[in-house]
């Protein structure tokens, strides 16, 4: 049974046509690859296919490899960049390739909160990796790889959700000494609404979120419901109906109704489209992901403004603590790939130490082998690195579930609603839960 509304049918048709020509477009690209290694002369050459977010670092990092095991092993990279596909699309088009049980695809990435659905797609890999092999891996890393106590996955790099802020307009408050101090363990909600109504921003925004009806939508919505030792589960079924999540839901919605700390415009935007907004239009603080400066700086935004932009744990309540939820990206090996072991070393060289740091230097991800924060002289060079860690030990996974993906689906839609002023909080809490548990489908 699916969620429906007076415009639905005319969405969703354009959302399944234009899934269609995407997946076409990607099986076409898997096809032209392996007719041309068919027809290559160096037919001794195992090529492995590998999916993902294809960046520069991704990019040298396979050249490296490619040359280290010339004339026996040669990745071909499968470009899914985040700019020409959201989340939700990257893991539509894997899911349909891997329905049909062919080799095209050999290492595919997967946003660590889908391992438990495309485990029945993927390579047991228990047997590739001695206890040590598994040991440097940062544990909210490693836990995430696992399904029904079977690897399925290893991680390629780790994110946790923080706070990004202007210090340059914040040094215009009468009381940035102190501001400053609270930033560095993490500011209460109280403190920004107050810094809000002090009027100093000329124009800027206050606090900027992703408030579009998706994923990272429920990513804020859990990090204020972690915040306060709280859970969407009450046993085995959803449970929305608690203080603790109207609690969260209201923030939330008064922040961008009620209060002006949020513009409305945040309704329509992902974390790129918020990042972008941020820039163009001026912000105070902002939630969002590590490697943000990373990534806009590689797109040629102003440096200058960049180098003004610093970095914290995400606000909490008074009398609470500050959440991060975790995200990050881990790779699976398909199990109709013709080619594991070599798809396994070429995994295990991703994993080194050496491949993860230039992995964070050259594109700022961060490392999810933990030898790396170990180098003191990496700490020099990078002293964020051991901020990050410490958000590590403050962060929270989201439910792992099969069916994660709708539950996501259905709690993002209304409190997407909420947030629009379309319902009220506890309407949307308990339609939110009715339909979870009633198993009801949410079509994008």
């Amino acid at each position: 049974m699916s969620e429906k509304s007076h415009n639905t049918l005319p969405r969703n048709a354009a959302v399944v046509l234009a899934a269609s020509l995407i997946t076409g477009t990607v099986f076409l690209i898997f096809s032209l690859f392996h007719v041309g290694s068919y027809g290559s002369q160096e037919s001794a050459t195992t090529r492995i296919y590998f999916a993902d977010n294809i960046s520069p670092a991704h990019n040298s990092l396979i050249e490296k490899f490619n040359k280290l095991h010339k004339g026996r092993i040669e990745v071909v990279a499968v470009n899914l960049p985040f700019s020409k596909f959201s989340t939700n699309e990257r893991k539509e088009l894997l899911a349909r390739s891997l329905r049909s049980k062919n080799d095209r695809l050999d290492i595919f990435a997967v946003d660590l909160i889908w391992v438990h659905r495309f485990a029945r797609w993927a390579q047991p890999l228990d047997a590739y990796l001695m206890p040590h092999e598994r040991n440097v891996f940062l544990s909210p890393a490693l836990v995430s790889c696992y399904y029904e106590e079977q690897l399925v996955a290893l991680p390629l790099y780790l994110d946790v959700g923080v706070m990004y802020y202007r210090d340059d307009l914040l040094r215009k408050h009468p009381d940035y000494s102190n501001i400053s101090r609270k930033l560095a363990n993490s500011i209460s909600w109280d403190d920004i609404f107050r810094i809000h109504k002090s009027s100093i921003l000329e124009g800027s925004k206050t606090y900027i979120f992703a408030a579009k009806d998706f994923e990272g939508l429920v990513c804020s919505f859990l990090e204020l419901l972690a915040g306060q030792d709280a859970s969407i589960f009450a046993g085995d079924s959803v449970q929305l109906n608690t203080p603790a999540a109207e609690r969260s839901l209201q923030l939330l919605v008064d922040m961008v109704n009620d209060s002006g700390l949020t513009p409305r415009d945040v309704l329509q935007f992902d974390e790129n489209q918020c990042y972008d907004y941020a820039l163009a239009n001026g912000f105070l603080f902002m939630r969002g992901w590590p490697g943000f400066k990373d990534q806009w700086l590689a797109a040629g935004s102003d440096s200058a403004l960049i180098s003004q932009i610093r970095m914290a744990p995400l606000p909490h309540f008074v009398g609470k603590k500050a959440v991060g939820v975790f995200g990050g990206w881990n790779l699976m090996i398909s199990k109709y790939s013709s080619h594991v072991p070599e798809s396994v070393q070429f995994i295990k060289f991703l994993m080194q130490p050496e491949s993860q740091r230039a992995l964070f230097e050259q594109g700022g991800y961060l490392p999810a082998n933990s030898e790396v924060y170990e180098d003191d002289q990496l700490l020099k060079r990078f002293p964020e690195l051991a901020f990050y860690a410490r958000q590590f030990e403050n962060g929270v996974h989201r439910p792992y579930a099969v069916d994660y993906t709708r539950i996501s689906d259905a709690l993002s839609f209304y409190l997407h609603q909420a947030i629009r002023s379309e319902m009220s909080v506890t309407a949307a809490l308990q339609r939110a839960t009715r339909d979870i548990n009633q198993k009801k489908v949410f079509f994008r």
